[in-house]
C-alpha cells in the first residue's frame, strides 16, 4: 500500500468539492435528453475505501470495504481451481472520469460515440468503489477477447456466490459496449437474487 492512510483515503474519497455531475455533463456537450434516454442514473463517490489489490505496477486498487472483502475471496476461490484474475481498474473518482471524457473529445471522437464505451462523469459504477474491470494472464486487458478466457467461464459460475455480477452483457439497457471484463459488487443479495441496485453507469 502506498503511504496514505486508510483515514487519509476515506477523506480524499468523501470530498464534496468536485463539480455537479449536471454541471460537467454541461461541459462535456451530453444533454439531459441524452441521459435520459439512456436511462442513467448518478452515482455518488464512495465515502471510505481501502486497498483492494496492488497492481504490477504499483498502482492501488480501492474498493469499498465489503467489496474488497468479497474480491479477495472471490480471487482466491478461483486461484484455488487453477484460474489467475487480477483487477485492471477498481475506484475512480468523478474529477478523474471528467479527465477521460475530454481527452477523448480533445482526439475528436464525438460525444456519442464516447458514451457507447464510457460512462459520463457522475454516473459510473467505478464511483461507487463496488466496480471492477478484471483481466487474466495471457489476455489483453479490457477486450472482448476476454470472454473466451477460462477465466470469464469461472466468473460467469462463481462470481454471484461472492456478490459480483456482470453490469454490462450484450445488449444491455444501459446502451454501452458489451464488457466482459466489468463486474460490479452487490451489497445486499448474495442469495441468488441477483443484483438489489442498478446503477446503469459503466
Amino acid at each position: 500500500m502506498s503511504s496514505a492512510t486508510l483515514s487519509d483515503i476515506c477523506y480524499f474519497a468523501g470530498r464534496l468539492d468536485h463539480m455537479n455531475p449536471r454541471s460537467f455533463a454541461a461541459e462535456l456537450g451530453i444533454s439531459r435528453q441524452l441521459l435520459a434516454a439512456r436511462g442513467l442514473r448518478e452515482c455518488e463517490e464512495a465515502s471510505c475505501l481501502e486497498v483492494a489489490e496492488a497492481g504490477a505496477d504499483g498502482k492501488d486498487h480501492l474498493l469499498v470495504p465489503a467489496a474488497a472483502s468479497a474480491w479477495r475471496n472471490l480471487k482466491a476461490a478461483a486461484l484455488g481451481d487453477g484460474v489467475s484474475l487480477f483487477i485492471v481498474s477498481a475506484f475512480r473518482s468523478i474529477d478523474r472520469q471528467a479527465e477521460i471524457v475530454r481527452r477523448k473529445l480533445e482526439a475528436g471522437v464525438s460525444i456519442e460515440d464516447i458514451l457507447t464505451v464510457c460512462a459520463p462523469p457522475g454516473f459510473s459504477e467505478h464511483h461507487s468503489g463496488r466496480a471492477v474491470d478484471l483481466s487474466t494472464p495471457g489476455s489483453r486487458s479490457l477486450e472482448v477477447e476476454f470472454e473466451q478466457t477460462p477465466a470469464f467461464a469461472w466468473l460467469r459460475a462463481h462470481a454471484a456466490d461472492f456478490g459480483y455480477y456482470l453490469s454490462y452483457p450484450i445488449g444491455n439497457q444501459s446502451g454501452y459496449q458489451y464488457e466482459p471484463w466489468h463486474w460490479c459488487f452487490n451489497v445486499e443479495d448474495q442469495q441468488g437474487q441477483g443484483p438489489s441496485f442498478h446503477w446503469s453507469s459503466r
